[in-house]
């Protein structure tokens, strides 16, 4: 079907556009949102963990004191997710921008995702299923 193209008044024959997700846009979003909480989060972790307390101070009673309060594990998991997330999802732009062939961005893609699952998966595990071995 041929359509005006504004301006010239001429007509051309174009494809028609495909469906289009908005997954691309929601992931741009993602990335500047969870840019700005990861700021805040890591600050937040600097100040307690490193500025706060003497760095020979963390240990692992440090840590076991310190996730026995479920704000600590909230703002420790929060921060691991958005991180991951985060990384994940730049590395997936990457991969679209470099590798030229779909079948490498395909392979590329779900390696990639496959990495997100196992790491959120190990993380979640070891931070909301920490039990203190001293019973706290």
């Amino acid at each position: 079907m041929a359509t005006p193209n504004p301006g010239t008044g001429i007509r051309y024959a174009g494809r028609p556009r495909p469906t289009q997700s908005n997954f691309e846009l929601y992931s741009w979003l993602f990335m500047r949102v969870s840019g700005v909480v990861l700021w805040i989060l890591v600050l937040g972790h600097l100040l307690i963990m490193h500025v706060l307390n003497s760095v020979r101070d963390i240990d692992y009673a440090f840590v076991e004191n310190r996730w026995a309060n479920p704000l600590w594990r909230i703002w420790d998991w929060t921060m691991l997710i958005l991180a991951l997330i985060h990384g994940l999802n730049g590395v997936r732009l990457m991969s679209d921008d470099y590798l030229r062939k779909r079948k490498h961005r395909v392979i590329a893609t779900i390696l990639i995702y496959v990495a997100a699952f196992a790491f959120i998966l190990i993380g979640s595990i070891t931070i909301l299923m920490f039990r203190s071995p001293t019973g706290m």
